[in-house]
């Protein structure tokens, strides 16, 4: 087995021992541990881990876990990759063949398990004959999919000794490799989606993660038709944010210029995304849709398009250009860009506010003009989101990412951890809030000193923001449920990160004062190994919603300030982050 994961060019499997894989694990000595078995402190780790690997190299990650509670464990990864489409193998164990069906110890119908998580192909290996054919095609199907596969085997098959299937009746042989086609677009189905957007006036764009390798085509074809583009969440990294007419993040957690972008546009092009919030979209009837994906399946379900053209999206982008006719009146470009420069004026003004102790938007604003140009961002769940979706400026090779669908609480270390091993000449941040720390991050940072000293550039930052509140919750609450805070949920417990880190021999600081953050993080970008700051926060700094008007502000805030302890502070911070987008502007 390991030897035909080599040969499938996997480089490392993260995962987590017992005894359900002990024979595996017995392999692994005898192949010099290749290749490499990256150890977590738990197993959905493991499969975050994986994740993260795919997401930042491309190619499938690969975890492993033991029978029952460890393939249990790993189940929140592997659905973060189906929900996000990413190629993930798990390969898990299972009780002996002899023990099934008696109630055994760790007996869990794995099958029946998986059937959900890793629908594209989940298999039961009982002979060792079987085992090139389904791993081969657990690797095939993963990458073909874009979804996590999985391989569970009996603990004592994986004692047998190893026979090759045999060139007979029932025997099913195999072979390596893939060769993925692009998939190009249908004539007649490109004019028509270029008669659509030549016929429009104000086009706006929206771009996913499946438009990545299309950057160029989408840079011309906005430029044709003097459009402007918003991204979705984990397509943050897909245009660059010095791009005057790119509007940044969409949706709940997005900006201003995009919601305006949307509710303005008379015609809508979706590359590469399946963003799920329609009401962020223009309204029914008001813009004509055209979509490229390249998967038929998540085509056309958003929004009522025109012209859903299933391709490869460069493909399509390419054949689309030369039927584009360049709209010479540049008036709905102009309004975009001014839209856009004023929006980025607002953060910075925002980042600003003075708050007691952190405004966190500064921790990320600090960051964002400091960015290496290679960088990889990883973000939590959470406020963390807000602040990773609106504050950072991505540019040049600038990789980001995060939990886009399933929205879980916990990746952004391990996340980080997978994209060390996949492209280890790279700096890596992560942003995590402190619950997630908490939860899991605080025991990882105990994987990351183990292994940073293998990797080829030694920085991996964790800037945790320290508010001791489960803030977004608290702030869902407050805005959607017209709730005050609940302190028995919301509260956490104040711990010691930058000490727990330095006990580590991890880098780490303790930062408490706003005017140390820009330091603090030229000295974590120049530092010789991991780093972890511990950034007090406050956590009454609203993430407030693009589409919010002054008066809805006002309306949630007399709705909670009755029960709400932290009623002032919200309430002062609010005002004044909000004032911000008001303000007049030089030269605007």
């Amino acid at each position: 087995m390991l030897e035909r994961l080599r040969d499938w060019g996997v480089d490392h499997v993260f995962g987590y021992p017992g005894d359900g894989i002990n024979g595996i694990l017995a392999a692994w000595t005898r192949t010099g541990n290749k290749p490499a078995f990256v150890q977590s402190r738990h197993e959905e780790m493991s499969a975050f881990e994986a994740v993260g690997y795919a997401k930042f190299t491309g190619r499938p990650g690969v975890c492993m876990a033991t029978s029952g509670p460890g393939a249990i464990h790993l189940l929140n990864g592997l659905y973060d990759a189906k929900l996000d489409h990413v190629p993930v193998v798990a390969i898990v164990g299972q009780t002996d063949r002899t023990a099934m069906g008696g109630s055994y110890q760790q007996e869990v119908d794995l099958l029946s398990l998986y059937k959900d998580v890793a629908s594209a192909y989940v298999q039961v290996v009982t002979v060792p004959e079987q085992l090139p054919n389904v791993l081969d095609r657990a690797m095939r199907i993963a990458v073909a999919e874009r979804a996590p596969t999985a391989i569970i085997i009996h603990g004592d098959v994986q004692e047998l000794e190893y026979t090759p299937p045999a060139h007979e009746f029932k025997m099913v042989p195999s072979s390596l490799g893939l060769d993925r086609p692009r998939i190009a677009p249908d004539d007649d189905a490109v004019r028509r989606a270029a008669d659509i957007l030549n016929a429009g006036n104000k086009v706006a764009m929206l771009v996913g993660a499946g438009a990545r390798d299309a950057r160029d085509q989408l840079v011309e074809v906005a430029d044709l038709l003097g459009a402007g583009a918003a991204k979705a969440l984990l397509g943050k990294d897909v245009l660059s944010d010095d791009l005057p007419w790119v509007t940044g993040s969409i949706g709940l957690l997005g900006t201003r210029p995009s919601y305006e972008l949307m509710t303005g546009c008379d015609t809508l092009l979706i590359v590469g995304s399946s963003f799920p919030y329609s009401q962020f979209l223009p309204e029914y009837g008001q813009a004509r849709g055209v979509q490229i994906d390249i998967d038929a399946e998540y085509i056309g379900m958003r929004y009522p398009n025109e012209v859903n053209l299933v391709s490869d999206a460069a493909a399509a982008l390419t054949a689309l250009i030369p039927m584009l006719e360049r709209k010479s009146d540049r008036s709905w470009r102009e309004e975009i860009e001014a839209n856009v420069a004023r929006w980025w004026d607002t953060m910075q003004m925002q980042a600003q506010v003075e708050s007691d102790p952190i405004n966190p938007l500064r921790l990320f604003s600090e960051l964002s003009s400091r960015l290496p140009i290679d960088a990889i961002v990883t973000a939590d769940s959470g406020s963390a989101a807000n602040w990773y979706a609106r504050q950072l400026k991505f540019r040049g090779n600038m990789r980001g990412s995060l939990s886009g669908t399933l929205a879980t609480m916990g990746p952004a270390v391990p996340y980080g951890i997978g994209a060390k091993f996949g492209v280890p000449e790279r700096p890596v941040i992560a942003f995590a809030g402190d619950g997630a720390m908490q939860m899991n991050g605080l025991a990882e940072l105990i994987t990351v000193q183990r292994y940073w000293q293998q990797w080829t550039d030694p920085r991996l930052i964790v800037a945790i923001i320290h508010n001791n509140d489960l803030n977004q919750v608290t702030w869902e609450m407050r805005a959607m449920g017209g709730a005050p805070k609940f302190e028995e949920s919301q509260s956490l417990p104040d711990v010691d990160y930058a000490g727990f880190a330095a006990g580590l021999g991890l880098a780490a600081e303790r930062i408490t004062d706003a005017e140390k953050l820009g330091d603090a993080w030229d000295r974590a970008l120049a530092a010789d190994r991991p780093t972890v700051l511990d950034v007090y926060t406050d956590p009454d700094m609203p993430p407030i919603p693009p589409h919010a008007t002054w008066e809805q502000f006002v309306d949630v805030t007399k709705s909670v300030v009755a029960g709400d302890k932290d009623s002032w502070g919200f309430v002062k911070q609010g005002v004044k982050t909000k004032l911000q987008e008001l303000l007049p502007r030089r030269n605007r």
